[in-house]
């Protein structure tokens, strides 16, 4: 039983609010369910009361104490996380070394616990430019000290969940006598009034990463561990201005007084992670040439492959300067955490699939690797281009039926329009106390009176409100209205997606030893048989799902080329019972998709819109259940569908 796995259960029910099954969650955990039983037994042990986690009926639930548990480490210190924090921080604190079998001594186990500990360090080493010196017994790390704080960083950020800001795991990385995270609240406060002061906007989702630099910069110094300043180049004034700002708030509310070095790596690392200048600051670096030029080719070539309205001048420079500082984060391999990237990528795929391709664009022209939280923050300015350009014909289209008396119906309209009008464009209005109801085929029906029985109007479609329009109407409406919406989406996916299944490429029961390449060359070889696809193609959905994991939901993964080049679109399906592990997730159903060029216009229908089906658990568990043949599967899709 390992507390990585306890904590993603805890994770798990606390992202999803309700009830979870056992089943659901063994799969997602790829256990059994007596061991989930073990799982929720010892996070319950974790807190007095034991409210952790709900049981009943339904299974299991994230109770009022789930957040405290998370938090919760073992009182003794004997887990392997622990005991790995423990090793790590006394290599760094120990220039001379370690002897092994006086650190099982002094932690009271096995010298041959302590060198699978050490092994475990080693593979956290990996991209820091820190090697661990061995010589007989004593063990040591060698390198700078920068790379030895990269060290003290990959392993706070290895255990938050999904890049969200843990104090506790800076805990345990600096020690539980570091003096100064008592502090970082107050100089955050400080230092984002600060850098608003100084004109610039302040991205939120990146400060996890600054506090985690400063505790970490902080400490060090705090250690006389301080950075080297001889050869530093010479500042430019916004670098100046902030570690200067840096400086004066580190001593004012962590009593550590930063050297020249270490405040202006933290500038940098501000700078280049949580602010961005207005496009025509003055005080900002110079955009690079080269980088302008490469996100001007990626989004244009984005804006033609997917058909949509990205290629506006401000956005490019906004991307442009995003992109200039991933470049210096790439070059110090600092990468920039986003606790929104699960979300963004189950929630819009079709955005993050955008934002992918862009990556790709720029990684190809610059030279530089994106991973998946970086690819995010691309997300964001992409779905922050597209929501200003939406189109209004996305509005549902309404009419009202209000018996006339004076201007009651003038009124009620201007009342729907004021508190709905973003979303909802009233195109009729019945003043007639007997409307011909079935002439009625708009999406809504807002009337003021009841519908006779057996009035051919669809119940669904149909929102009773009052003559004067009252919050309670308004929710209503806008319930009925998400339904409406969600079902006109889903039928047209129904249309599109009984052309694109074939019979010749449907597998159950895939073996999860596959893993994501085997069963992506699986699938692939069915449309490659069939001659949808080429060999070429399924090296590019590989090399794709390199670049960031196609696991959209807990359930689903849909792999694909970037690029349509297929001969025509086909969808070849896989089921698997037990899940298969896919990136940091495990999923039952796999969807390898190919689209060809002249179907591109139906890549955002069937693309987001699946993933949607399957990003209702019920949903996914209804049709992993029951799909054992492509006609079962389609059968439970369209139920799913149809609601």
């Amino acid at each position: 039983m390992t507390r990585a796995k306890q904590d993603r259960l805890l994770g798990l029910l606390l992202r999803d609010g309700g009830w979870v099954t056992a089943a659901t969650l063994a799969d997602q955990l790829g256990v059994t369910a007596r061991s989930v039983r073990s799982y929720v037994t010892s996070v319950n042990g974790r807190v007095s009361g034991g409210q952790a986690v709900e049981s009943g009926p339904q299974g299991y639930r994230a109770g009022v104490e789930a957040g405290a548990a998370l938090q919760t480490s073992p009182g003794d210190g004997g887990s392997p996380r622990d005991r790995l924090h423990t090793l790590v921080t006394r290599l760094l604190d120990a220039p001379d070394g370690l002897d092994v079998y006086a650190v099982a001594d002094e932690m009271f186990v096995s010298a041959a616990t302590v060198e699978s500990d050490l092994a475990r360090v080693r593979s956290l080493l990996g991209g820091t430019e820190l090697i661990l010196d061995r010589q007989g017994a004593q063990v040591r790390l060698r390198g700078t000290e920068m790379a030895q704080r990269r060290l003290l960083s990959r392993l706070v950020h290895d255990e938050m969940d999904a890049g969200a800001y843990d104090t506790a795991a800076l805990r345990r990385a600096l020690g539980e006598q570091s003096a100064v995270l008592p502090s970082l609240a107050p100089f955050k406060a400080a230092l984002v009034a600060q850098l608003v002061d100084f004109g610039y906007y302040v991205n939120e989702y990146g400060m996890s990463d600054v506090l985690t630099h400063v505790a970490i910069a902080a400490d060090r110094v705090a250690r006389q561990r301080g950075l080297d300043a001889e050869g530093l180049p010479e500042p430019v004034a916004a670098q100046l201005r902030v570690a200067n700002a840096i400086e004066t708030l580190a001593r004012e509310h962590l009593g550590v007084d930063l050297g020249p070095a270490d405040s202006r790596h933290l500038a940098s690392v501000v700078l280049t992670r949580v602010v961005a200048p207005g496009i025509a600051d003055e005080t900002r670096a110079p955009l690079d040439p080269e980088v302008e030029g490469a996100v001007r080719e990626a989004v244009g070539a984005a804006a033609s492959e997917f058909l949509v309205e990205i290629h506006d001048e401000d956005f490019v420079l906004r991307l442009a300067l995003h992109v200039q500082n991933l470049r210096l984060r790439a070059r110090d391999k600092a990468w920039s955490r986003n606790p929104l990237t699960r979300s963004l990528k189950s929630t819009y795929p079709m955005i993050f699939e955008v934002a992918v391709f862009i990556a790709s664009e720029l990684s190809q022209r610059l030279n530089i690797p994106l991973h998946d939280d970086e690819i995010a923050y691309i997300a964001m300015h992409v779905g922050g281009q597209l929501e200003r350009s939406r189109r209004s014909d996305e509005r549902l289209t309404a009419t009202i039926i209000c018996p006339g008396y004076y201007e009651l119906h003038e009124l009620l309209r201007s009342s729907v329009a004021r508190s709905l009008g973003q979303s909802i464009e009233v195109v009729r209005v019945e003043t007639r106390v007997d409307p011909d109801w079935a002439d009625i085929d708009t999406d809504l029906v807002l009337t003021t009176i009841d519908a006779p029985p057996g009035a051919p109007v669809q119940p669904e479609r149909v929102v009773r409100i009052q003559p004067f329009l009252t919050p309670a109407d308004v929710d209503r409406i806008q319930v009925v209205a998400v339904r409406a919406r969600r079902t006109r989406r889903l039928a047209k996916l129904r249309i599109e997606l009984e052309s694109y299944f074939r019979p010749d490429a449907f597998v159950h029961g895939i073996d999860p030893t596959l893993g994501e390449e085997g069963t992506i060359r699986l699938l692939g070889g069915l449309l490659r048989d069939a001659g949808v696809i080429d060999d070429a193609y399924l090296e590019r959905a590989v090399a794709r799902e390199g670049m960031s994991s196609t696991a959209f939901t807990d359930a689903l993964a849909v792999p694909h080329a970037i690029g349509m080049t297929a001969a025509h679109t086909a969808i070849a399906v896989g089921i698997a019972d037990p899940s298969i592990p896919w990136g940091d997730a495990r999923v039952q159903v796999v969807a390898l998709v190919a689209f060809s060029e002249n179907d591109r216009a139906a890549f955002q229908t069937v693309f987001e819109q699946f993933v949607e089906v399957f990003n209702e658990r019920e949903s996914a568990q209804r049709i992993v259940r029951r799909a054992t043949s492509l006609p079962s599967f389609l059968d439970e899709l369209v139920a799913v569908i149809d609601g």
